[in-house]
């Protein structure tokens, strides 16, 4: 099967320059059959003509507008249909792309990848999963990160089948384990949605460990971590900051007089690679799983490198067809409707 991503090249604050990089990158390190950038074409083409590339495997959709951050998600998925972010999602609908990778607007890239691409038959809520550093496993897929803020208790059964897919074949953990993030690890802990889906989840087909207090992320006590999106976020935003703040904080001790300076030189290459987990233009963007398609949301602040190791990410998606694999775990009895 052919492999083409769509990927929006107006989206990155840095502007097209990074996305037009970052996909001649990762044609050059992958077998993608093609890389379909979609924005400004008097702003992508100079770009592309000042690098060597080739031709078959790069086309350019032309889409004369941009979605702002600062503009309400709806109204601008609805007013402007010629945005980057629109026809490149129109891309994967139509079935001439398999996945769009965008930078842009976080709120109109998931209102528009829902009502546009659509939702797998049976999936009552699509979701944003990330990967975060752990120090056994490598990564924790913790899924719902910026979609869902108000869930039910099967939303987070969902999103744990969606989540072990992910991991199972995309990261490779066979039988991946699931945790319920709650503010404690006994089974009576947490409000009326945690207690819920603990029984879903614990009667369910995922491998379900029980709660996972947030403190046990790091530690990799479980590969999927599952919560509501205004849990998610929270703990994203606050994992990003955190790892900032270390950093700096280390830098600052280690440069503060010779002795500790000759040991950070010593120490440069286990600090860098540390450094390198939790740099997320190395793991490439955030899923939105459970749609008839792949969304990537790659950061705004993305470099090229970013931009190819989303695209790489949606090629290993794409292969090991997770969409269709979502399809057989789902429960496809129930009502496609349920939670509208």
């Amino acid at each position: 099967m052919s492999v083409i991503i769509a990927v929006d090249a107006m989206g990155a604050d840095a502007g097209p320059q990074v996305a037009v990089l970052g996909a001649l990158q990762a044609l050059a390190t992958t077998k993608i059959d093609k890389i379909v950038l979609v924005g400004r074409e008097s702003e992508i083409t100079p770009i592309l003509s000042s690098n060597p590339y080739d031709t078959t495997r790069i086309e350019v959709v032309n889409a004369t507008e941009v979605i702002d951050t600062e503009e309400s998600p709806v109204a601008a998925i609805k007013a402007k249909k010629d945005s980057s972010i629109v026809v490149g999602l129109n891309l994967v609908k139509n079935g001439k792309a398999h996945a769009f990778v965008s930078a842009g607007s976080t709120g109109a890239l998931l209102t528009g990848a829902t009502t546009i691409v659509g939702r797998i038959k049976g999936i009552k809520r699509p979701a944003l999963g990330v990967l975060l550093p752990n120090t056994t496993s490598g990564y924790t897929f913790l899924i719902d990160a910026g979609a869902n803020v108000d869930v039910k208790p099967e939303y987070l059964l969902q999103f744990a089948q969606m989540g072990s897919v992910y991991m199972e074949h995309i990261m490779g953990i066979k039988s991946p384990k699931v945790g319920l993030v709650n503010i404690g690890v006994e089974k009576e802990k947490g409000n009326a949605l945690t207690k819920a889906a603990y029984e879903l989840l614990d009667a369910s087909n995922v491998n379900f460990a029980g709660n996972l207090e947030a403190r046990e992320l790091p530690s990799g006590a479980c590969d999927v971590a599952v919560c509501d999106a205004f849990v998610g976020n929270i703990i994203l935003k606050y994992a990003e900051g955190l790892a900032k703040g270390i950093f700096g904080m280390i830098k600052q001790q280690l440069m503060a007089k010779f002795s500790t300076k000759l040991g950070a030189l010593l120490a440069k290459p286990a600090f860098g690679k540390i450094r390198k987990s939790f740099d997320y233009a190395e793991v490439g963007g955030a899923a939105f799983i459970g749609l008839n398609g792949l969304v990537v949301k790659a950061h705004g602040s993305s470099n090229a490198k970013a931009i190819m190791n989303s695209i790489i990410q949606c090629e290993k998606f794409i292969s090991a067809d997770v969409v269709g694999k979502i399809k057989e775990v789902i429960d496809l009895k129930g009502d496609d409707t349920n939670g509208i």
